[in-house]
């Protein structure tokens, strides 16, 4: 079985929010997952991504493929990084508010 790391839309109609999921390559694209890894909100401002850093990773270990989005969400959120390097990623700056 091949697994893919790859976005799940969920929301309402024009409010689209996304689930990682590690899921089977056969399955629908909103259909069976095996496991949720995290969220996309592409609407808000900035874009919010939270993902499990751990579940990913092993997911990641295993051999399972992200989609290309979905490896720039894992960049983002410095999972890439941590697989790569075995180093745990610095948490992102927050901006300053003026």
């Amino acid at each position: 079985m091949a697994v893919k790391l790859r976005l799940m839309r969920m929301g309402k109609k024009k409010q689209p929010i996304y689930r990682v999921v590690a899921a089977d390559s056969r399955s629908p694209r909103d259909g069976r997952f095996i496991e949720i890894l995290g969220t996309y909100e592409p609407q808000a401002e900035p874009s919010k991504v939270s993902i499990d850093n751990a579940k990913a990773i092993r997911w990641l270990r295993t051999g399972a493929q992200p989609t290309e989005r979905v490896a720039k969400l894992l960049e983002q959120a410095g999972t890439i990084q941590e697989w790569k390097t075995g180093v745990p990623a610095a948490p992102a700056a927050e901006p300053a508010s003026s």
